[in-house]
């Protein structure tokens, strides 16, 4: 996400007319086309991106600052934006400082919630499809994230090998969390992605991941000898039972269980604060989860087709993958040094000078 201000606030024309009037009702749960839209994406995250867009464009209706997080959508009558407004609202967005990207993602949030307050009969056809009609934003700029050295991730995995008892052993905390930076390395996967893993999901015979992963499309994606060593080793201390793959754990290293019962499942964040523990220990510099994920592309996309690297990705579109390739420079510039080198010869070198062919013409 990209923080804002009331200081990135551009001075621009004034609202058309008052899109969100004070005062009004707020819109039933049932047909507030802010949370049905919210409600229908596939994954906390993509909630929680676009719940941020929306509610950036809320406060630019408003004029409040756009940090001021008591200022939401939810509620607001989305159903009266025409043309006229979403106009507006884009020549906003494109005076912020924001990527293409990111400026794009705050108008697919706006069609999204405006196709809800259509569908819910509270926009004509014609509204809809006129405040819609927005172009999108154009340009380019490079992928976001890191490129992770083999060096770091081995780094990550000695500090949790480093974790260790009183006697000497290795904690469940470690076994675990080794597994965790083993798999997010070796198979790419989203933090979502990994936390809703079930044991079950894990062919140990044929080393073979079964991942849901966005719009509830399944994948299977094989897991390299390095990555089944390390699961193997947290199996061992984790059991066969039912249940997450990587379940939470009690401060003494027992699985954490509800009153049913029944593990517990990390949540994404979970995972993030893993890395940023591990990187601590490890002295390397700050590793996310996507930029494992970013590096399981980059690595991949040499060794396969960019159509194969998207289904292992669970990308819908190559081009989508495509965007991942944080390879560093050196790559690059090794690439381009492999290229032939062209002998310098004359072409016509036994030809009188006056007997070529003119180059000018």
């Amino acid at each position: 996400m990209i923080e804002s201000d009331a200081s990135l606030r551009p001075a621009s024309r004034p609202l058309p007319t008052a899109a969100f009037p004070a005062g009004l009702t707020p819109a039933a749960p049932a047909r507030d086309p802010y949370l049905l839209y919210l409600g229908r994406l596939g994954s906390a995250d993509s909630r929680r991106g676009m719940q941020i867009c929306l509610d950036h464009i809320t406060r630019m209706l408003t004029g409040d600052p756009l940090d001021n997080a008591t200022v939401s959508g939810q509620g607001q009558p989305w159903h009266h934006l025409r043309y006229e407004h979403t106009a507006w609202i884009r020549e906003q967005i494109d005076q912020m400082d924001w990527s293409p990207a990111y400026r794009n993602k705050h108008l697919a949030a706006l069609r999204g919630v405006l196709k809800e307050a259509w569908k819910l009969g509270l926009l004509s056809t014609d509204d809809h499809q006129r405040a819609v009609a927005l172009a999108p934003f154009a340009g380019h700029r490079e992928p976001a994230g890191q490129h992770v050295p083999d060096t770091v991730i081995g780094a990550l995995i000695a500090a949790c090998d480093a974790d260790r008892s009183p006697t000497g052993a290795l904690t469940s905390a470690g076994l675990r969390d080794a597994a965790i930076i083993a798999v997010l390395d070796a198979c790419g996967l989203r933090r979502a992605e990994l936390v809703s893993l079930q044991y079950a999901d894990y062919d140990r015979a044929r080393r073979m991941l079964t991942v849901i992963g966005k719009g509830d499309k399944q994948r299977r994606i094989p897991v390299n000898t390095f990555a089944a060593r390390r699961l193997e080793a947290w199996l061992a201390c984790r059991g066969t039972h039912r249940g997450p793959l990587f379940p939470r754990l009690t401060r003494s290293g027992a699985i954490r269980t509800a009153p049913d019962g029944r593990p517990w499942q990390m949540n994404p964040q979970a995972v993030r604060d893993i890395l940023a523990k591990r990187t601590d220990q490890a002295a390397t510099t700050p590793v996310r989860p996507h930029d494992l994920r970013r590096t399981f592309i980059s690595n991949l996309l040499p060794q396969a087709d960019a159509i194969m690297t998207a289904r292992l990705a669970g990308h819908a579109s190559p081009s989508t993958t495509l965007r991942y390739d944080v390879r560093p420079d050196e790559e690059a510039r090794d690439a381009v040094e492999r290229l032939r080198v062209p002998t310098v010869t004359p072409l016509l070198s036994t030809t009188p000078a006056e007997q070529r062919p003119d180059a000018t013409t």
